[in-house]
């Protein structure tokens, strides 16, 4: 086994010195993806649910690059600028995960890249 570098159009490119995400065997692991439209670059956060929905929208991107999805996700870390948001970020987040999600860690953070309000990371199996 080796690892491999996942790379998609359909995700934000990297904005610094790391891949999109990797897989390892079954393994797919994720970068930390902000809510970044990857066509153009910007930003879309005008609230943290439309934030929550293209950052979801990014981690899907490098998923299905690796041959995986959302139902694969063994683990996630969720990072928000303010915790206050988690209640409208969650109810985004159960939209995309169901009945069965992840496990999860969710933070609030001091700062996130480009000043972003929400980055989401994930672990999941082919």
């Amino acid at each position: 086994m080796k690892k491999i570098l996942l790379a998609t159009d359909n995700a934000p490119k990297a904005i610094g010195s790391y891949s999109q995400g990797t897989s390892f065997g079954d393994f797919v692991f994720t970068s930390g993806q902000l809510p970044l439209n990857p066509e153009t670059s910007e930003l879309e956060q005008v609230t943290i649910e439309e934030a929550t929905v293209r950052t979801i929208k990014n981690v899907q991107a490098v998923l299905e690059a690796a041959g995986s999805d959302l139902s694969k996700v063994l683990k996630a870390t969720v990072y928000l600028k303010d915790l206050c948001d988690f209640a409208a970020m969650n109810k985004v987040y159960e939209e995309y995960f169901g009945k069965n999600p992840p496990a999860r860690t969710c933070f609030q953070v001091v700062k996130l890249p480009l000043d972003a309000i929400v980055e989401i990371e994930v672990i999941a199996h082919r």
